[in-house]
This record gives structure tokens, C-alpha cells and sequence, in this order.
């Protein structure tokens, strides 16, 4: 009978109207379960009867019977949707806190006064000993539900809370799209993606909107990641002929005659590079790796549709993006992928963090991974408060002034999260020496640690790197800029819950041992069921065993006494 608790059943509409909302909804529904269960009682009781050529009428006994169980299936039901060690309550302190310390100007579909219901019923809940951790993981699910905004054809997710001229309607603006997929496909209530999406393909009179390719995207990547969470094929099937039409229409607008896809660096989100320029057409690391894994996730999208010849199609773009950017963006002497100009046939010869994106979508072979060592390298890329956009040792390292949304090297958290999760599926996916988990978790913390201003937790456009002072702070515009993600690499990177298609679930934390005594992962709706994942070193915190442990709707499925990759079935 699955689980009858509907997630879209908790929209917003205000502090004491959500919950009386909830309730209607929640009792409509067992009213729903209760005459499916009379209807089908009812059946089979005449059926019964008739073998014995006996008519009865379900009497008063049967229906309050009926009602009793119509009761303990929902209760069942509700409590699959649960957290299993977790208290909601013991995280509320962040929201009031975060609540108090604005002045709220500007609100969505969610104010604040209803963003801790929303929270309850939408969030996975994470404790750990290390307190800005855990604060900055509820930070952005309070801001990312800043975002929500309702519209007459139903939720989008917005990039920035003010309008900007040169966005699409209702304020929509494609450059953080893959991100906004990645981090809310952990929401429970699916319909904030679902509608997000379909008005981005078509929410312009059943056409993409207007500035869906206006800048650089991994969409059909995201979107395929996505299923590998929510297990939706529907839904994703359903999107098919929309994003393939997208892809073809990146190919005939952007691939050169050498079969690598080109981009001004303004519209790759990245204006004021060092290798680039806001009217070169380059090959870039990027956008190419972003056709790569566009070209990968479709290829599986059609081998789910059983259409087996135009998953090879797919797959045969991708190799051919693969081949292309292991020869011609690979930068022999400089050990990195770099950007090709597009006058003189030549690499820019210089590294700029787009080099990383290519592990993003696992694209490049073994021999490439030497590029990391810059990564950890405090000459090159690594600074005090972040990862630089550029290599701080070039001589036109942050050359182009300050607060016009420069990328020739300040640190920007659209591209933080795109190489902290590029080097999670290093650490998973290669064989390699070169970095550890003790260098992931260092750079989350630094990355942890920057979300800060004036105090208070916070997240902008980006940062200065040695300083970490917000070069945007003061600016409107700049507050809770969504275009970055945070939770998902908690989720997928530190705690190590690797999404999959199939049914087995797959945990690798990338917390170095003894770093942390404890933590726990709570509800996380994964393949329609609620997952927990616990480190507790001796068993003392949680009281559910010594170690790491997983459990699928309160059942432990794998354990180990340490933390190390674990696998079970769903």
C-alpha cells in the first residue's frame, strides 16, 4: 500500500494557515485510506459469503475494525517518513537564531516565520561534534528555501533574491541550475524540482524558456543524479525529449568544427578570467566536460527507455568529448587541462580551478590525476580561506580589479563546490596516492569556515582569499546567493552516501579517522526510503552499536567497526 504521507501536502502558504493545511490534507488522505479499505473489505466479505450463498451488509464492528487498521497503516506509514535516531527539536535553535538575525525585506513562497515547519518536513538532519559544521548545514537549507518562489505555473528556484535585469521570467537565471538540482534533490517534497524543471523546459508556451543556454549547464548530468536519488524513472523519462532537444541545440550553437564545444567566459558563469575574455570563443575545461557528462546522462536516460542504439549514440558523443579534451585541452608541461584560445590554436598556459571539473563527471583517465597536487599546493591553488579560481603564482593572479565579479582568482563557492565534488568521486572512483581524505576534509572546513561574515553565517558571491572578507558582502544582491551547493557534499562527500540506480545503497564517509568521535545522518529520503547513517567510535552516543553503521527504514543493513566503504541492500 506504500507510504501515504504526501510531502506536497506541506506548501507554505503562512505560519497559520501551513499547519492547519497539513492537518486537512493528512486527514483527507486516511479518510481516502479508510474507503479504499471499506470498498475492498466490503468485496471480499460478499465474495466470502457468496460461497456460502450468504448476503450480509458489513456491519458497525467490521467498520470500526476498518478504521482502527486504517489508522495504524497511516501510522505506520507517517512514521517510514520519520527520522530514526534524530530529534527535529534539537536543531531548532539554528532556525530562531537565523530567524532573529535579519530583517526579512524580501519573501518567497516560504518566510521565515514558516521556515522551520518546512524544515521538518523537507530536510535530512545531521549532528556531528564540530558545531559550525552542523550550523552551516542548517544555514542553507534556511536559505536555499529562501529561494522557493511560487509562480501561477507552480515553484522555481530563484539565484538571486532581488531582480536582475538580464534574467529570465520570474527572475530565473540558468548559470546555477545543476547546482539548484544537486543540492534540493535531497528535499523530501519532490514537487520544488519537479516544477522547477518543467518550467525551464517548458514554461515558455511549452518551449524551453528563453535563456535556458545563456549560460554553460550540466543539466541532464543533474538531472540523471537526481534520479539516482528520488528513483523517479517517470519523471525523468518524461523530460527526455526536452533535454535531448537541449542537447542538440548546445551542439549546433556551440560545437567548433574540432568537435570541442566553445564558450565566451562570461557565459560559463566566469567573466574576468585570465584566460579568457567576455567575446572569446574558447574551448574551455568546462563546458566541455559539461557536454560530457550531459552526453553520459543521456546515454543512460535512453538505456532506462530501452532504447538501446541511441543510449550508443550518446555514449559514442561522449567518448569523442573525452578523447578531445585529453588532447587538446591537457596541458603536457603544466600537468592540467587548461583552455584552448581560440586564436593561435594555443593553450592559455595558465591553470584556473575549471581544470578540476573534468573529475566532476569522472571524465578524465588515471594519468591526469598528477593534476591535483596543484590543488593542495599553497603556491597555486590553496589559500587561507579558500580555493583560489586561479593560480595564485601567475603574474596576472586578481589583475583585474575588485568587485565586478572577477574569476582570475578570488574564491567563488560555484566553483568550490564543483572541485570538492569533483575530488569525492576522485577519492571513490581512482586509484591515486596524490590526495586523502584528511585533504577533503581540511578544504570542507576551510569551506565551512568562510560562510561567515561579520559574525554571523552567511553566503555571497565570493570571497577574498586571503581575508576571507565577502567582496560583495554589504551588497543586497549578494545575500544568500544561491549558486553553490553545501548539503550535498555533506551528504554525498563527508558522510560518503554515493547515490546509485540500483538497489544497493553505498556509504564511504571522507571524514579522516580520528577526527570526529560521532556523527549521524538522519532522514534522508533515498529510493522512496528513509536512510540513517551513524559514526559512533564507541558506541556510547547513539547506542545502536560500536562503529559506522547504515540502516533502511530502522534496519541496519551494513556495519564495520571503523570508517571505511560500506554496502548494502535497500
Amino acid at each position: 500500500m506504500g507510504v501515504f504521507f504526501d510531502q506536497a501536502s506541506a506548501h507554505i502558504i503562512n505560519t497559520s494557515g501551513v499547519a492547519l493545511l497539513y492537518s486537512i490534507s493528512l486527514f483527507s488522505k486516511w479518510i481516502r485510506l479508510c474507503k479504499v479499505f471499506f470498498v475492498q473489505l466490503r468485496v471480499f466479505v460478499s465474495l466470502w459469503f457468496n460461497g456460502f450463498k450468504i448476503l450480509r451488509i458489513i456491519s458497525s464492528k467490521y467498520f470500526v475494525l476498518l478504521c482502527s487498521l486504517c489508522a495504524f497503516v497511516v501510522q505506520i506509514s507517517s512514521a517510514q517518513n520519520k527520522p530514526f535516531i534524530l530529534k527535529h527539536t534539537s536543531f531548532k535553535h539554528y532556525v530562531d537564531y537565523f530567524n532573529n538575525m535579519e530583517d526579512e525585506n524580501i519573501k518567497q513562497a516560504i518566510p521565515n516565520d514558516s521556515a522551520w515547519f518546512w524544515m521538518q518536513q523537507n530536510i535530512p538532519l545531521f549532528e556531528c561534534p564540530q558545531q559550525n559544521f552542523e550550523e552551516i548545514f542548517y544555514y542553507r537549507w534556511w536559505t536555499l528555501r529562501k529561494h522557493i518562489k511560487k509562480t501561477e505555473q507552480g515553484f522555481v528556484f530563484t539565484e538571486f533574491l532581488v531582480q536582475r535585469s538580464y534574467a529570465d521570467k520570474y527572475n530565473l537565471i540558468a548559470s546555477g541550475l545543476g547546482h539548484h538540482i544537486y543540492e534540493a534533490r535531497w528535499l523530501h517534497n519532490q514537487q520544488y524540482l519537479n516544477d522547477n524543471i518543467r518550467i525551464w523546459y517548458r514554461g515558455n508556451n511549452g518551449l524551453p524558456m528563453k535563456k535556458l543556454r545563456f549560460y554553460s549547464s550540466w543539466n541532464m548530468d543533474a538531472l540523471y543524479n537526481r534520479y539516482k536519488v528520488n528513483n523517479d524513472k517517470q519523471t525523468l523519462l518524461n523530460l527526455l525529449p526536452d533535454v535531448e532537444a537541449d542537447y542538440k541545440a548546445w551542439q549546433a550553437e556551440k560545437q567548433a568544427s574540432n568537435g570541442l564545444y566553445w564558450q565566451y567566459d562570461v557565459r560559463d558563469a566566469m567573466e574576468e578570467t585570465i584566460s579568457g575574455g567576455r567575446k572569446e570563443k574558447n574551448p574551455r575545461p568546462s563546458i566541455n566536460s559539461y557536454m560530457f557528462g550531459n552526453a553520459k546522462a543521456l546515454s543512460a536516460m535512453y538505456l532506462l527507455a530501452n532504447k538501446k542504439e541511441a543510449a550508443a549514440i550518446y555514449q559514442q558523443k561522449a567518448d569523442s568529448i573525452k578523447q578531445l579534451t585529453q588532447t587538446k585541452l591537457w596541458n603536457s608541461q603544466h600537468e592540467f587541462f587548461e583552455v584552448l584560445k581560440e586564436k593561435g590554436d594555443t593553450l592559455a598556459q595558465v591553470k584556473e580551478e575549471i581544470g578540476f571539473i573534468p573529475w566532476y563527471f569522472n571524465l578524465p583517465d588515471s594519468n591526469c590525476n598528477i593534476a591535483w597536487k596543484s590543488l593542495i599546493d599553497t603556491k597555486t591553488f590553496c589559500a587561507p580561506f579558500g580555493i583560489t579560481t586561479a593560480d595564485r603564482s601567475h603574474p596576472q593572479f586578481r589583475t583585474h580589479g575588485c568587485c565586478k565579479c572577477e574569476w582570475d582568482g578570488a574564491v567563488w563557492p560555484f566553483a568550490t563546490a564543483q572541485t570538492l565534488t569533483a575530488m569525492a568521486n576522485l577519492l571513490n572512483n581512482y586509484q591515486q596516492q596524490i590526495v586523502t581524505d584528511s585533504n577533503y576534509f581540511s578544504l570542507l572546513n576551510t569551506y565551512v569556515e568562510s560562510q561567515y561574515y561579520r559574525g554571523r553565517p552567511y553566503i555571497g558571491e565570493y570571497l577574498d582569499e586571503k581575508t576571507g572578507y565577502w567582496l560583495k558582502g554589504d551588497e543586497e544582491r549578494s545575500r544568500y546567493y544561491n549558486h553553490s551547493t553545501f548539503n550535498d557534499l555533506i551528504i554525498t562527500g563527508l558522510v560518503g552516501l554515493r547515490p546509485r540506480a540500483d538497489n544497493t545503497i553505498e556509504v564511504n564517509p571522507l571524514l579522516p579517522a580520528n577526527k570526529w568521535k560521532w556523527f549521524c545522518l538522519d532522514n534522508v529520503l533515498y529510493h522512496g526510503k528513509i536512510i540513517t547513517i551513524i559514526w559512533d567510535e564507541t558506541g556510547t552516543k547513539y547506542k545502536k552499536g560500536k562503529g559506522l553503521s547504515v540502516w533502511v527504514n530502522g534496519k541496519r543493513v551494513a556495519s564495520s567497526l571503523k570508517l571505511e566503504k560500506l554496502s548494502g541492500v535497500l
